[in-house]
């Protein structure tokens, strides 16, 4: 299945027969057979009939739109998603269940702690320069990571504090990786301030989109997270299910500066937001594929067999403590 990246000026999409047509400047440049499209990402002005939009959605092709100069405005389209409701009763269930939550909670933070610590271990092996401020870092995680297993009735503020430790050491760990020019000091958003900053928000946001399409398709609903509370607006179990891969996508985009993929030259200013340029955004997107492939494949099981699950517990009362994974 394909994944369509539009990010030029003054493109229009149509459909023609079965296939959906890309325009620019009134010709024809190329066309894509609509069941080879798996999702669609819109990232410049795009103009779209409603009748494609309507045929997209029915065929379960995604698309997710940035809006703004900036892209700092996003709004997706998701197409049908799972009709058993049973499934979403199951859910709602298990959140008003303290010891699901909290060992949903434990599990999905270690996930993510042992993620980094792999990281780090990885960056060691790569970096002797830096090993001892990573050797720190590597043992900073290692002791949350012990405490997340040996203490498994921790309460879910604990595992938040736990999972915030672990991040502060970990983002430690990956500033000194990184050059000092691109000025990278520690997590920033909202806007991001700094190259590795941007690309971190920019893949996140791809990876939450992922997610909560998984979540769709598979019956459940996105915003009812255990982790994440519910907040308006937020698709909280998303929020949720990408935790484990966040040190996979914070690996990929070191990589992406180790190996000069990406450079300093590649980001543009606006007040005090650092923006990926529209060569960047093309540099980006190529090599985001092939890292998003394995990562959607694991959102795919990770939500068929919960949803399967939670479709057990919406049946009627059960024990379905202690079964997250």
């Amino acid at each position: 299945m394909t994944t369509l990246y539009l990010d030029r000026r003054d493109l229009a999409l149509k459909l023609e027969g079965q296939a959906l047509a890309i325009y620019a400047d009134n010709a024809r440049q190329t066309t894509v057979p609509l069941h080879l499209l798996e999702r669609i990402v819109m990232r410049s002005s795009v103009s779209v009939q409603s009748g494609a939009l309507a045929r997209l959605a029915d065929g379960g092709v995604s698309v997710l739109l940035f809006g703004g100069w900036n892209g700092s405005k996003v709004a997706a389209l998701l197409g049908p998603g799972h009709n058993d409701a049973v499934r979403r009763i199951g859910q709602y269930r298990c959140y008003d269940d303290p010891e699901w939550c909290r060992d949903w909670s434990r599990r999905l933070v270690l996930a993510k702690v042992q993620g980094q610590s792999r990281l780090i271990q990885r960056a060691i092996i790569q970096r002797p320069d830096r090993r001892h401020p990573l050797t720190e870092t590597h043992r900073r995680l290692k002791t949350i990571r012990a405490r997340l297993r040996g203490e498994t009735a921790l309460s879910i503020d604990s595992l938040r504090g736990l999972e915030g430790a672990a991040a502060a050491a970990h983002f430690a760990g990956l500033a000194v990786l990184l050059p000092e020019s691109l000025g990278f000091a520690g997590r920033n958003r909202r806007p991001p301030r700094d190259p590795f900053n941007a690309v971190l928000s920019l893949g996140y946001t791809l990876l939450h989109h992922e997610a909560t399409r998984a979540c769709h398709v598979a019956g459940l609903d996105p915003a009812i997270g255990y982790f994440h509370e519910p907040a308006f607006g937020r698709a909280s179990l998303a929020a949720d299910l990408i935790e484990p891969l966040r040190p996979r996508l914070d690996g990929w985009a070191w990589e992406q500066f180790r190996t000069r993929t990406l450079t300093a030259d590649h980001f543009v200013r606006d007040g005090s937001a650092c923006l990926l340029g529209k060569a960047g955004r093309g540099h980006f997107f190529r090599a985001y594929e092939p890292f998003a492939r394995p990562a959607r494949r694991w959102l795919r099981r990770v939500t068929t067999r919960v949803a399967a699950h939670l479709g057990q517990v919406g049946q009627g009362p059960s024990d379905h403590r202690g079964q997250t994974e």
